[in-house]
């Protein structure tokens, strides 16, 4: 008996996080829209209060990117900043009232960090990222 219970959990924990990753993934595509293009990749992590998702990128210069990131409830539920490989922040969307996505250029091609994490009201959480360049 304890062991269906136990298989009953699963699979229902399985399909609600499943569900909320699908709807995460619905809403960051809705700012991956002509002219910008996908990198092709998802960046995901599953964090926790006070834990920190690091993600390293080459950007490549004057070549225009967007950044998207969200969690559950979509609307600023992450925080993200930009680093480069010198540790300098060079964007956080704190300042930007917890923005879902940045627009960017780098004059010349930089190796960066971003890191993403939950705000303080958030206990747990799907976090995910998509990268685009925007086409010519």
């Amino acid at each position: 008996m304890k062991k269906i219970f136990i298989f009953v959990f699963l699979i229902l924990f399985v399909t609600k996080a499943f569900s909320q990753l699908d709807s995460i993934i619905s809403y960051c595509n809705q700012y991956i829209q002509y002219p910008y293009i996908s990198d092709g990749q998802q960046y995901r992590a599953i964090l926790t209060s006070g834990q920190t998702a690091e993600f390293n990128v080459t950007f490549y210069g004057n070549a225009t990117y967007r950044i998207v990131v969200a969690s559950e409830p979509k609307d600023g539920s992450v925080i993200f900043r930009l680093y480069d490989k010198n540790k300098n922040e060079l964007f956080s969307n704190l300042n930007f009232n917890n923005s879902t996505y940045w627009d960017f250029k780098f004059e010349s091609t930089v190796n960066c960090s971003i890191e993403a994490e939950l705000p303080e009201s958030k206990t747990s959480g799907f976090v995910l990222m998509y990268i685009a360049f925007k086409g010519e």
